[in-house]
């Protein structure tokens, strides 16, 4: 038996918006499952994954190609709706785009490799907009006794700006001569691993960690994952983007006692092509041979440690 809606409520809606609840509640209203509605879309040529179409109801991503614009135009035939009702509420402001969503850039204003990232992305059939800012972020990273990165870690504390969000993506750069097809995405903390995809001509990885629910606006989820690597020639700086500003980041470099720096930075970008900015000499310990860097509040762009093996 379908669920039972109020037609008032559903007209409302319709009128008034939001898209994604109006869509919701249409489907609601005529009790049709993601995978019918798909397959009426495809017997009209119009190929729509049943992933897209639930983040359109979850308010997680809108449609915007002209693909998806006309499955909106065939989901009001399919749905019973009046014509143009759901493609009008599409002009409308994007729900959750106020003070609460922080402004953010995109990756490829953060990587040299960021349109490769974003086109991974795209062949993922993901959101634009991760829907997650970082509160907190410790990261460790170990050289090799090559000079090599042989792992990072992250421990981080992320908080949702919107509804329904139930992943983080972790993005991966090697050092040149890496071999992605050895490297390897573990998920260590209330997150598991997802989809992982890779371009080994620029050395990229980028992997799904997954939660096991989906977060509301506002809510915080902390969470720990690890990419080893050992792959790539001598490293000579670990960096870390950010699309965000504010939160906490820590890094911290150790070095295998075979392969020691003659000296440390930290350093600062506002582009991938910019000098390095703003550098502060750092001391390794000598018990531990690490470096590190804490920031309390970090702005957006670029911030790393570099390191001179000579």
């Amino acid at each position: 038996m379908p669920p039972t809606v109020d037609t008032a409520e559903l007209g409302r809606l319709l009128r008034a918006g939001p898209f994604h609840l109006a869509l919701r509640a249409a489907l609601a209203a005529r009790g049709l499952p993601l995978h019918r509605v798909q397959h009426r879309l495809a017997a009209q040529g119009i190929k729509v994954g049943v992933t897209s179409l639930s983040y359109w109801q979850q308010g997680a991503r809108r449609p915007r190609h002209p693909e998806s614009l006309r499955a909106v135009t065939a989901l009001e035939r399919i749905l019973e709706l009046p014509e143009g009702s759901l493609l009008r509420l599409l002009t409308d402001p994007e729900p959750g785009s106020g003070p609460a969503r922080p402004p953010t850039r995109s990756y490829r204003a953060l990587l040299r490799t960021g349109r490769t990232v974003e086109r991974l992305l795209d062949g993922m059939d993901l959101p634009p907009d991760g829907g997650l800012h970082s509160v907190g972020h410790h990261e460790r990273v170990r050289i090799g006794p090559a000079g090599e990165l042989r792992v990072r870690e992250s421990q981080q504390i992320v908080r949702a700006h919107r509804d329904g969000v139930d992943r983080y993506l972790a993005v991966h750069h090697g050092d040149p001569g890496c071999d992605v097809s050895r490297m390897r995405v573990t998920a260590y903390e209330n997150c598991r691993t997802g989809r992982v995809r890779c371009h080994p001509e620029a050395g990229l990885v980028v992997a799904e960690l997954l939660f096991d629910a989906r977060l509301r606006r506002g809510d915080t989820h902390v969470f720990g994952y690890g990419i080893e690597d050992g792959t790539g020639a001598r490293s000579r700086e670990y960096v870390r983007g950010f699309s965000y500003a504010g939160g906490q980041y820590m890094l911290q470099v150790s070095f295998d006692e075979a392969a020691l720096p003659v000296r440390c930075r930290r350093f600062v970008r506002g582009t991938p092509e910019a000098a390095r900015t703003g550098l502060v000499d750092l001391t390794p310990s000598g018990r531990h041979r690490a470096v590190h860097l804490v920031e309390q509040s970090v702005r957006r762009g670029i911030l790393g440690i570099a390191w001179d093996w000579d």
